[in-house]
C-alpha cells in the first residue's frame, strides 16, 4: 500500500469514528450535559483547579500524554512489520485507549476530580486503592528514567536540539508571565513563542553542544543527570509559570511537526516515489520477544496507555470547564494520538528508505537502509537507533518540500525532546502527588513526604537510580521499554475495569464498552509480564525480575478484587429486578 494512501483511511477513519463512536459514548454511555458542575468550577482554587478554555486544555492535555510513547512504541514495533502495527494502532486507540482516557476523565470529573486510585477506593476498597497506588509509583519511577534516557539519547545524537530545547525554558516562562500575568491573548503571544523557539533551531545549528565522557561516565549519563536536576526545579514550580505556557507552545509545535510530516509524505510521493521498504509482516526475528502479546505492550501510547488516565484524572479533570468539553480533551486527545503513531510508521517504514548514512560514511536507500536498524531485536544500539530511524525518515520526507535535510533533522529532534520534557515534568510532578498520597499525612504536617522538595529529591533520586542501574549510556531504555509497556498495559486495564463497574451502576449493557476492553488487555498484559518474569530470570537481572513479580502480584490481586465486586453489584443488581 502506497503510503500516502495508507494516511489518507488512517485520518479519515478517525475523523468518522471520532463522530460516529465517541458522540455515541458522548450522549448514550456517559450522558454528558452542559449545565452539570465540573470540579473546575466548583472547587476553583486558581492553583490545581481552575476552569480552562477546551483549546488551551487540549494541547495541555495532549502535551502531557504523548511524550515519547507514541514515537517509541511504534519505532520499536515496526521490526514485526507496518501492518500489525498500523491494525492496533487504528483499532486500539478507537475502541480501548480513547474509551479508557475519556472514561477516566468522566469519570474524575464526576467524582470532584480525584485521581484514578482514589476512584478505586470510592468504587472497591481501601485496600485496592493502595494496590493501585503502587502500581502507579512503579509505572511513573519507570517512566522517568526511561524520559531522562530519551532526551539525553537525543542530545547525543542531534547536538543542534540542545540549544533550542533549553531556549524553550524562557520562553515559556515569558509566556506564562504575559498570559497569567497581564492577561494578554494567550493564542497570539504563544504563536509569538513558536516563532521565536524556531528561531532558535537556526541558532542550535550553528552552535551544537555536545558532552565528552567524564569521570567514567558517557554522554548520555551525564545528560541523564542534568536533566533530571531540571525535573527537579520545574515540577515544584506552579504549573502556570512553565509547564502550562510550555503545552501552550508544544501543541502548536505538534500541529506544525505533523504538517510537516504530511506534507513530506505528499511531496515525497510524487518527488520520491515513496514507498513502504518495512516488511508488511515480519517474523523469525533474532532475539525478539513474541509479536503476540507483545505488539499491545510496545506500542504503549499510541493505542492505550494507563499513564493517560493519570493525567485524565490527575490534573485534565481539574481544569475542564465544561463537562461537553471532555468528549473534544478526551477522546479527541487519543485519535489525535493515533494519528501521531501512524506518521511514525509511515516515518519509520518508508521515509528511512530515501536515505541513510552508516556508521562508515556509506549512503544507503530502500530496504538496507531499513534494515540497518532493524536487523536484529537489539541491531545498532538499541532504543538510539529507532529515534534516530524516526527523526531520519522525517528529514528525508521533510527534505522534499524544501527545508534542508539538516535543519529537518533538528527540528525532529527538538520535536522528540520537546514532548519527552513535557511528559517528564509532569511525570515528576504527578509521582510527588503519588508519593505525598500514600506516604504523607493530613494530620501530622511534619510528616516528610508533605514536603514538596523531599518528595520531589525522592522521585528524581531514584529515577537516577533505576536509569543508571540499566545503562545510562543508552541502552538501558530499550531494555526498560517492555517493562515500562506492561506496567502500563496493566495500569490501563486496571482503570478499564474501574470504569466498568462505574458503569454497570449506570445502566444495564453499559459497562460492555470497556469490559470488553479490559478483559481482552488483561490477557495480553499478563501474557506478557509472565513472559517478561521468565525472561529477567534467565538474564539473572534481580532488579527488573523483582519489579515485575511485585507488578503480577499486584495485578492479580486486584483484578480479584475487581470481579468479586462486580459480582457483587451483578447479584444486588439481579436481586432488583426480581423484586421489581
Amino acid at each position: 500500500m502506497p503510503p500516502i494512501i495508507l494516511l489518507i483511511a488512517v485520518f479519515a477513519g478517525y475523523i468518522i469514528m471520532y463522530r460516529l463512536y465517541g458522540k455515541f459514548l458522548s450522549k448514550k454511555i456517559f450522558k454528558l450535559n452542559p449545565k452539570n458542575i465540573v470540579p473546575a468550577h466548583e472547587l476553583e482554587d486558581d492553583v490545581d483547579y481552575i476552569p480552562t478554555k477546551k483549546e488551551i486544555i487540549f494541547g495541555h492535555h495532549f502535551a502531557s500524554i504523548a511524550g515519547t510513547g507514541p514515537i517509541v512504541g511504534p519505532a520499536i514495533a515496526i521490526i514485526w512489520g507496518w501492518l500489525p502495527a498500523v491494525l492496533w494502532v487504528f483499532f486500539g486507540s478507537i475502541f480501548i485507549g480513547a474509551v479508557h482516557d475519556f472514561g477516566s476523565l468522566v469519570v474524575s470529573m464526576r467524582n470532584k476530580g480525584v485521581s484514578i486510585a482514589e476512584i478505586t477506593g470510592i468504587y472497591i476498597n481501601k485496600r485496592t486503592k493502595v494496590f493501585f497506588f503502587i502500581i502507579g509509583i512503579l509505572e511513573l519511577w519507570i517512566f522517568i528514567a526511561i524520559l531522562g534516557l530519551v532526551m539525553a539519547i537525543i542530545f547525543k545524537l542531534y547536538p543542534g536540539s540542545v540549544v533550542p530545547i533549553w531556549l524553550e525554558i524562557p520562553i515559556a516562562v515569558t509566556l506564562g508571565y504575559m498570559v497569567y500575568k497581564k492577561n494578554k491573548n494567550y493564542l497570539s503571544w504563544s504563536l509569538v513563542a513558536v516563532v521565536i523557539m524556531y528561531l532558535t533551531i537556526v541558532l542550535g545549528y550553528y552552535f551544537p553542544i555536545e558532552l565528552g565522557e567524564f569521570m567514567d561516565i558517557p554522554a548520555t549519563g551525564l545528560w541523564t543527570i542534568i536533566l533530571l536536576i531540571y525535573a527537579f526545579i520545574a515540577s515544584i514550580l506552579p504549573v502556570t509559570t512553565l509547564l502550562q505556557p510550555r503545552d501552550f507552545i508544544n501543541s502548536h509545535q505538534l500541529l506544525i511537526a505533523m504538517g510537516l510530516l504530511i506534507a513530506g509524505i505528499i511531496a515525497s510521493t510524487f518527488i520520491a516515489d515513496l514507498t513502504m521498504v518495512a516488511p508488511v509482516v515480519r517474523n523469525n526475528i533474532e532475539g525478539d520477544p513474541p509479536i503476540i502479546p507483545f505488539i499491545f505492550i510496545i506500542i504503549a501510547c499510541g493505542a492505550v496507555s494507563g499513564f493517560h488516565a493519570i493525567v485524565s484524572s490527575g490534573t485534565t479533570s481539574k481544569q475542564v470547564s465544561n463537562e461537553k468539553d471532555s468528549l473534544f480533551v478526551g477522546y479527541g486527545s487519543m485519535l489525535m494520538e493515533g494519528a501521531l503513531a501512524t506518521l511514525v510508521i509511515i516515518a519509520v517504514a518508508a521515509g528511512i528508505g530515501l536515505g541513510y548514512t552508516d556508521d562508515a560514511g556509506n549512503l544507503i536507500t530502500g530496504i538496507p537502509a531499513w534494515t540497518e536498524h532493524y536487523e536484529t531485536w537489539n541491531s545498532a544500539q538499541g532504543l538510539t537507533s529507532k529515534i534516530n530511524a524516526f527523526v531520519i525518515g522525517s528529514a528525508n520526507m521533510i527534505d522534499n518540500i524544501g527545508i534542508p535535510k539538516a535543519i529537518s533533522i533538528i527540528i525532529m529532534g527538538v520535536f522528540v525532546a520537546s514532548f519527552a520534557g513535557t511528559s517528564l515534568d509532569t511525570s515528576t510532578r504527578l509521582q510527588r502527588y503519588f508519593f505525598s498520597e500514600l506516604f504523607g499525612s493530613k494530620k501530622n504536617k511534619k510528616n516528610v513526604f508533605n514536603n514538596r522538595y523531599f518528595t520531589t529529591f525522592m522521585v528524581v533520586g531514584t529515577a537516577a537510580a533505576l536509569a543508571f542501574a540499566s545503562g545510562a549510556d543508552g541502552k538501558g531504555a530499550l531494555n526498560l521499554w517492555p517493562l515500562f509497556g506492561e506496567i502500563n498495559q496493566i495500569l490501563a486495564t486496571l482503570a478499564l475495569f474501574i470504569l466498568t463497574i462505574w458503569l454497570e451502576r449506570k445502566g444495564k449493557w453499559m459497562w460492555l464498552v470497556s469490559g470488553l476492553p479490559a478483559m481482552f488487555m488483561s490477557v495480553v498484559t499478563l501474557w506478557a509480564a509472565i513472559f517478561n518474569q521468565s525472561t529477567y530470570d534467565k538474564n539473572d537481572n534481580w532488579l527488573l525480575q523483582g519489579v515485575n513479580l511485585v507488578i503480577i502480584v499486584l495485578a492479580i490481586w486486584i483484578m480479584i478484587e475487581i470481579i468479586i465486586k462486580f459480582k457483587i453489584l451483578r447479584k444486588k443488581q439481579i436481586t432488583l429486578e426480581n423484586h421489581e
